[in-house]
């Protein structure tokens, strides 16, 4: 899956840090902007919605200076801004453009080994062992075929680190992860949609068959797993949809996921601000916004009316004890 970008965008102390040097020299041919800070760049910001995605074909670099952990109560104890936020990939729905609006493009941060060093500090010091969520601002896998930071966190914090790390992706370029000395310190978790919904709503992520056969991989590689339905969208023909999506689950995943796997479920959630931008940028993209099963949900967000909501997870629980009993939900939000 290529990984082509137009232009870097760099605040000029990234160049002082080992991982910005290899990066300068990977894209040399490039043209190179100076910034003065990752979150303030008023070219990009003034544009207009309709050049969304000329920006995610942007790569900026900076150091990350917010460092504050979040508490989180799902697989993870809290979530870890780590080394990267925004995404190449442009799915409909991503929560990333609510919080950046279309400068959601991806930033890569440099001072990995800083960010590293306070997790393991924090890890250690916790009365009991706790899980950290490093990819809930990117996507690490992609980020992976750009920096090489997985193979580097994994095995330090396989030797190192007291508890658990855990990332989801939607992407299937695990061949790095594979082989490393990880101790079982890493929990793998493969988000996964109906390919309809991928091909139509997730621009530029792994097909379906791609992400399964990844899970399986690094199940066998000896990694926990779990496995994301998310986000569920309810599409006209959402059963449909969902119930081919469960049987072919429970037809490819490998025994070992089946039986060691757990299921988290997620309901899509919109905004106005997403919804703005994909109809300047994706015109005859799928329309998200259903305003007959879908409600207000807090400031300029939508989310399925409760009666919606209670009818799809139903019918999730159903047909996932049906199929794929061994693997249990965690949740469904």
């Amino acid at each position: 899956m290529g990984m082509d970008f137009d232009a870097v965008y760099y605040e000029p102390d990234t160049l002082n840090y080992e991982l910005g040097k290899m990066l300068r020299q990977k894209y040399a041919d490039l043209t190179w902007n100076r910034i003065e800070s990752h979150n303030r760049i008023p070219e990009l910001a003034a544009a207009d919605n309709r050049d969304f995605p000329k920006l995610k074909s942007h790569l900026i670099l900076g150091v990350r200076k917010t460092h504050k952990y979040v508490p989180n109560h799902k697989v993870s104890d809290w979530l870890v801004p780590y080394t990267s936020s925004g995404c190449r990939a442009m799915c409909l729905y991503c929560y990333l453009v609510c919080n950046y609006n279309k400068c959601s493009y991806l930033r890569l941060f440099v001072n990995r080994e800083q960010m590293l060093d306070r997790l393991l500090k924090t890890a250690g010091a916790a009365p009991e062992q706790q899980t950290f969520e490093i990819g809930s601002n990117s996507d690490l896998v992609l980020e992976n075929t750009i920096t090489g930071n997985l193979p580097y966190t994994i095995e330090r914090f396989g030797r190192e680190g007291r508890g658990h790390l855990t990332f989801p992706t939607k992407f299937h370029m695990v061949d790095p992860l594979l082989d490393l000395d990880h101790r079982g310190k890493t929990i793998f978790r493969m988000s996964v949609n109906p390919q309809e919904i991928i091909s139509r709503v997730e621009f530029g992520t792994s097909p379906l068959r791609e992400r399964i056969q990844a899970l399986n991989r690094m199940a066998e590689a000896g990694y926990p797993v779990g496995m994301l339905i998310a986000p569920v969208i309810l599409l006209p023909n959402w059963k449909e949809l969902y119930g081919e999506l469960i049987d072919q689950l429970a037809e490819e995943l490998s025994p070992k996921v089946k039986n060691s796997g757990f299921i988290e479920i997620i309901l899509m959630t919109y905004s106005f601000v997403q919804n703005a931008i994909n109809t300047d940028a994706f015109p005859n993209g799928v329309q998200l916004l259903n305003r007959e099963i879908m409600t207000g949900r807090g400031r300029g967000k939508y989310c399925y009316r409760r009666e919606i909501r209670c009818e799809a997870e139903s019918f999730l629980r159903e047909e996932l004890s049906r199929r794929l009993g061994t693997m249990p939900i965690l949740y469904i939000a």
